[in-house]
């Protein structure tokens, strides 16, 4: 053999070598499943130590990897929340601060950094930002808010109905992907889920899945909103907000609205059980007063959980199917919702106020031979710090301009020496509708929350949490609490200017 042909062969060779070395780095790196549900409380799930409910199959992932006690978003809504996730950008940066408005998709969102960096990428199920999805290989989303029965599908090409029951639908659709998809490559996908959002319309097989149980009163239930302005002016009550027939379905109508939607089958099931079980009860018992807001409590429960059932149960198809297929052993699961939501604590529903229950959401994450089983992590996280932590398990460079950071760091051993966080800043913006909570912006530590309202009505909150965890004590302007107001004050606007909040630090220097 000559020279030119021995080093042809060489050459060939090593560009075989090369390319197989690549093809294995390129399976090697993690497969990243991101479930992202809608309004689905931490106090609904049982691995958050809720007594409300069981979810075994959330539970399997925080079994497996690590549950985070104090992640946070930063503006409690749903469209602005996605648009979080996608920039790693508080709304005030990515431009998507209020609902039902059009998001800017050509701006950098991290799932194109990740396919530009060899992984496939798909978004199936609620999208809700306006515009259509940009950054993926492959993408179904809901319309808008999407439906719970009949939803339909829209896809680059075409929108069409699909029947069913819409959890299932999306779990059916992203297990087909995870089949048909390329195997030479690793992935990221988005399952996002329409549950658990108003107005709760459960699986015709969970109808009545919660009527055996009496749910106890969370401790603030009857708040009066002492020295808190903008709670007493809000519009998100069990009491006065809860609609019987919109919410509960308290003698529906059955025949228009998100119930013309339905098949014969599906009419049949809910008038039997809401038109002939329900409704009949509620109109024996003649309800008044406190006993009429109690009984519209239990229903909302009943209701919201029997929802949350069939997102529990299919993300148990999901774990399962990883399982069986052997995806499992390399795939990054994470489940989290988009904010926290009211489960009665106030005597509300809904989310927006930068109180724990809107203002934590629960966050989840399984990472095979990184997270241990079981742990927990207890430092503030916030949803910016997202997108560059699935960016750092994927191995790609976190942009400079990404607000969050990477939490891979708290993920591993002696994650309590990991210099982290001791503050997070929100801000909220949507009013007066639909709920009248007034804009706000604050600061939340380990320990404390300080928020300022604004707008048509000005005013000041500040909680202690370890003593107040209902933060139902205003302590702001409080003799003994000039020293602690200041420095959190000056925190929080060290934070507005780290973050460019400048409209946000005009409105701090005005107060």
């Amino acid at each position: 053999m000559n020279f030119f042909a021995t080093n042809y062969l060489k050459k060939t060779w090593g560009l075989l070598l090369l390319f197989a070395a690549n093809s294995y780095a390129q399976q090697q790196r993690p497969n990243i499943i991101f479930i992202f549900s809608d309004d689905h409380a931490y106090q609904a799930i049982s691995a958050y130590g809720s007594q409300l409910v069981q979810t075994p199959n959330i539970d399997r992932i925080a079994k497996q990897g690590t549950l985070f006690k104090n992640a946070l978003v930063t503006n409690s809504i749903c469209g602005p929340s996605r648009a979080t996730l996608l920039t790693g950008k508080y709304s005030h940066i990515n431009g998507y601060t209020l609902n039902e408005k059009k998001f800017d998709v050509q701006q950098q969102l991290f799932p194109a950094l990740l396919q530009q960096n060899g992984y496939q990428t798909a978004w199936i199920g609620k999208w809700h930002l306006g515009s259509l999805p940009k950054g993926f290989n492959y993408w179904r989303i809901l319309n808008s808010q999407g439906q719970y029965f009949n939803p339909d599908i829209i896809s680059p090409g075409d929108t069409t109905r699909q029947e069913g029951y819409v959890t299932n639908i999306i779990t059916g659709l992203a297990i087909k992907w995870l089949n048909n998809r390329d195997t030479s490559s690793p992935f990221f996908l988005v399952v996002g889920e329409k549950a658990t959002h108003r107005e709760w319309l459960p699986d015709i097989q969970d109808l009545g899945a919660y009527d055996d149980k009496t749910f106890p009163l969370p401790p603030t239930f009857k708040d009066d909103y002492k020295n808190r302005l903008a709670a007493q002016n809000q519009d998100m009550t069990i009491d006065k907000t809860m609609r019987l027939k919109e919410d509960l379905k308290v003698h529906a109508d059955y025949e228009k609205g998100i119930y013309g939607r339905f098949t014969p089958e599906q009419k049949k099931a809910y008038i039997d059980y809401y038109e002939n079980k329900i409704s009949k009860e509620f109109d024996a018992k003649h309800l008044s007063g406190d006993a009429l807001v109690e009984w519209k409590y239990q229903r909302y429960l009943k209701d919201y959980l029997a929802t949350a059932k069939s997102l529990d149960r299919n993300i148990g198809q999901l774990l399962d199917y990883l399982d069986k297929s052997g995806l499992a052993q390399n795939t990054v699961v994470v489940y989290a919702s988009d904010q926290g939501f009211y489960m009665g604590e106030h005597g509300w529903f809904d989310k927006r106020f930068m109180y724990e229950e809107s203002l934590r959401t629960p966050f989840i994450i399984k990472y095979p031979g990184v997270t241990k089983p079981g742990t927990a992590v207890n430092q503030l996280m916030l949803n910016i710090d997202w997108a560059p932590t699935i960016l750092n398990i994927a191995g790609v460079p976190v942009p400079s301009d990404i607000q969050g950071a990477s939490f891979l760091p708290l993920l591993k051993e002696n994650a309590q020496n990991v210099s982290w966080r001791k503050e997070a800043y929100y801000h909220y913006y949507e009013f007066p509708e639909p709920h009248h909570v007034y804009p706000h912006f604050g600061i939340r530590t380990e320990q404390y929350t300080l928020v300022h309202f604004y707008g048509d009505s000005s005013s000041w909150e500040l909680y202690d949490l370890k003593k107040d965890p209902h933060e139902i004590n205003n302590l702001y302007g409080q003799k003994g609490y000039e020293k602690l107001t200041a420095t959190l004050k000056a925190q929080l606007k060290k934070l507005m200017i780290q973050y460019k909040d400048t409209d946000a630090l005009k409105i701090l220097e005005k107060n």
